[in-house]
C-alpha cells in the first residue's frame, strides 16, 4: 500500500469470513490464568457504581488492568498470535489498525488518571485507593488486550464477524473472560470506538513508515 494512499482492505473483504475451523492441535495453548484472580468481575463492579461512572471507576480500579495481566508469558508470540486470528477469525486491515489507536486512547487517558491523582497527592486529596500505575503492554497483557481488541472492533468496523465463543477458542480463553476483557477494554475507551478516516490514515501511514524503518536496517522489532 503506498505512503498515503487509502487503507487498502484485507483480499478477503467482502466475500464474508472463511470457515477454516481450528483443529484440536490449534488450540492446545491457552492465555488463560490472570494475575488478578481476585479481583471482582465487571458485572459485579457495575453492580456497585452507577453507569456513568463505570468509566471513571475503571481507570481507577486496580483490576482494570490487572485483568488482562497474565500470571506467566503466553507460549505462543504476539506475531504468530496475529496470524493465528487471521487464519481463523479473517478481518480487515482496518480492525488491526483500530487496535493501535485504542490503545493510544487508553494510554492517555490512564496516564492523564495518573496525573490527575499524583495531582491530588500533592494537595493531601488524593482519594483513599487511587492508583496511579500507568498503560504499558507488554509480554504478560498484549494477548489479552489483541483478542478483546480484535472482538469489539469487529463488530463495531466490519459488517460480518464471528461470536464471542470462537473469537475466545481462537484466542486461547475462556469465553466468560473474554466477555469480561470485552466489557473491560470498552469502560477503558469510554465506549468511544469511532474513529476519523483520516486519524485511521495516519496510523496506517506511520505503521507503514516503521515497518519500512525496519526493512531498511534490516532489523526486526522488538518483541512485547
Amino acid at each position: 500500500m503506498p505512503h498515503g494512499d487509502p487503507i487498502a482492505p484485507h483480499a478477503n473483504s467482502g466475500q464474508g469470513p472463511r470457515q477454516t475451523e481450528p483443529d484440536r492441535d490449534d488450540t492446545a495453548f491457552s492465555v488463560t490464568q490472570t494475575g488478578d484472580a481476585q479481583a471482582p468481575s465487571a458485572s459485579s463492579r457495575q453492580a456497585k457504581w452507577p453507569s456513568t461512572t463505570a468509566a471513571e471507576h475503571a481507570v481507577s480500579h486496580p483490576s482494570s488492568l490487572l485483568c488482562f495481566h497474565a500470571r506467566n508469558v503466553p507460549s505462543i508470540g504476539i506475531e504468530t498470535y496475529l496470524q493465528r486470528i487471521l487464519k481463523y477469525c479473517p478481518v480487515t486491515n482496518d480492525v488491526f489498525i483500530s487496535l493501535l489507536v485504542y490503545f493510544d486512547r487508553m494510554s492517555r487517558k490512564l496516564s492523564s488518571q495518573s496525573s490527575e491523582a499524583d495531582a491530588g497527592t500533592n494537595r493531601g486529596d488524593r482519594p483513599s485507593g487511587a492508583e496511579t500505575k500507568g498503560f504499558a503492554i507488554d509480554s504478560y497483557n498484549v494477548h489479552r488486550l489483541v483478542i478483546a481488541g480484535i472482538t469489539i472492533s469487529s463488530k463495531f468496523h466490519s459488517d460480518v464477524f464471528y461470536t464471542n465463543s470462537r473469537y475466545a477458542k481462537v484466542g486461547g480463553l475462556p469465553q466468560t473472560e473474554l466477555n469480561q476483557l470485552e466489557l473491560q477494554f470498552l469502560l477503558l475507551n469510554d465506549f468511544h470506538l469511532m474513529i476519523p478516516l483520516d486519524e485511521m490514515q495516519q496510523y496506517a501511514d506511520r505503521l507503514l513508515q516503521y515497518g519500512g524503518r525496519e526493512e531498511t536496517t534490516g532489523t526486526t522489532p522488538r518483541g512485547v
